[in-house]
């Protein structure tokens, strides 16, 4: 029932939905690309991603200087991602940052 409850906090947030929508839909993601996608501020983006984390549902990995930051498996929010499919697919086209 924790899991329910954390799981309802986060998505309680339209941006943290729109980037649990992204990371759906391009399975890794950095904060730069999350951040120029949604033209979203690199602060609030790294305090969702945080939240999200600490809830579990984030995972992150190091890629060179690069964190990327993926979903963790978990049946409530498949799906609750599945039943936002559509919406999921009107987010914009990610901004790719250039990793180098």
């Amino acid at each position: 029932m924790e899991e329910l409850v954390q799981i309802g906090k986060i998505v309680s947030d339209i941006n943290r939905v729109k980037i649990l929508g992204l990371m759906h839909r391009e399975t890794e993601l950095c904060v730069c690309e999350i951040c120029d996608t949604l033209k979203l501020s690199q602060p609030l983006v790294s305090r969702h991603l945080k939240q999200m984390r600490e809830a579990g549902i984030v995972k992150t990995k190091q890629s060179g200087k690069w964190m990327l930051y993926s979903l963790r498996e978990s049946r409530i929010i498949n799906c609750f991602l599945d039943t936002i499919q559509d919406e999921i697919k009107t987010l914009p086209t990610i901004i790719t940052c250039t990793k180098e």
